[in-house]
């Protein structure tokens, strides 16, 4: 990936998360029933948002891999899990904020709660196995067959809050068909947010995929003179 583009997505990250920032804490209106702490809601559901895109770009890449076998889809899924992985423990930690004025707790096991806290474990797991073991397509296949396997928990939290009862607000989308978002200002500040949050993970995962391709190159490398050496040994 060009350079000069990472650097672009950069500052434009930068500029909406100011822009974010901005209309979070001084645009937006407080809501009436939950207060200030109502706020976090615009750094939670881009969190989740962007874990659930990521995850579902390693499941893509890991299909990719797995049909094709080229090393660029697997770099590109261990930088999706990754990145991803930041952004669900985002998720996690301020919907904890969140709860603890609201629901006097810090942790319930709620169904949506659960099946997240799920999700989080299954692709941790992913990053324990390439964390642990070498870098040999045998992990790499076993760790493409997780991340899609794990992906389906996805669409399992999006509509746990209607599978099972469960006390977590369903607010972009409520039970009796409309939205909690009554103000046009709550809208749009969720909207920016969204962008905001989504162009700072395009970034961050541009970066760490130039990492990893870096390192796979420099493995490549290493392994040519290795064989070079080899060879001019037995002669």
């Amino acid at each position: 990936m060009n350079a000069a583009i990472r650097n672009w997505f950069g500052l434009a990250t930068l500029a909406l998360m100011i822009v974010s920032l901005f209309m979070i804490f001084d645009y937006v209106p407080t809501e009436a029933d939950s207060g200030i702490v109502q706020r976090i809601f615009y750094f939670h559901v881009p969190c989740a948002w962007v874990a659930f895109a990521a995850f579902g770009l390693v499941a893509v890449a890991g299909i990719l891999y797995l049909w094709l076998g080229d090393q660029i889809w697997d770099d590109l899924g261990y930088a999706a899990a990754e990145t991803g992985m930041v952004f669900c423990t985002l998720m996690l930690i301020s919907g904890s904020l969140w709860a603890r004025p609201i629901w006097g707790v810090w942790w319930t096991w709620d169904s949506r709660l659960t099946t997240t806290f799920i999700l989080w474990l299954m692709y941790g797991g992913y990053l324990m196995i390439r964390a642990s073991a070498d870098d040999t397509p045998q992990v790499a296949r076993f760790a493409a067959v997780v991340g899609i396997v794990a992906v389906l928990d996805v669409p399992i939290v999006i509509v746990s809050v209607r599978l099972w009862r469960t006390i977590h607000p369903a607010v972009l989308v409520t039970k009796q068909g409309g939205h909690g978002l009554e103000d046009p200002r709550m809208i749009a500040t969720l909207l920016v947010s969204l962008v905001a949050m989504t162009v700072l993970w395009i970034w961050l995962l541009m970066l760490r995929f130039a990492q990893l391709r870096s390192r796979t190159r420099l493995n490549q490398v290493a392994m040519h003179l290795a064989f070079a050496e080899a060879a001019a040994g037995d002669r």
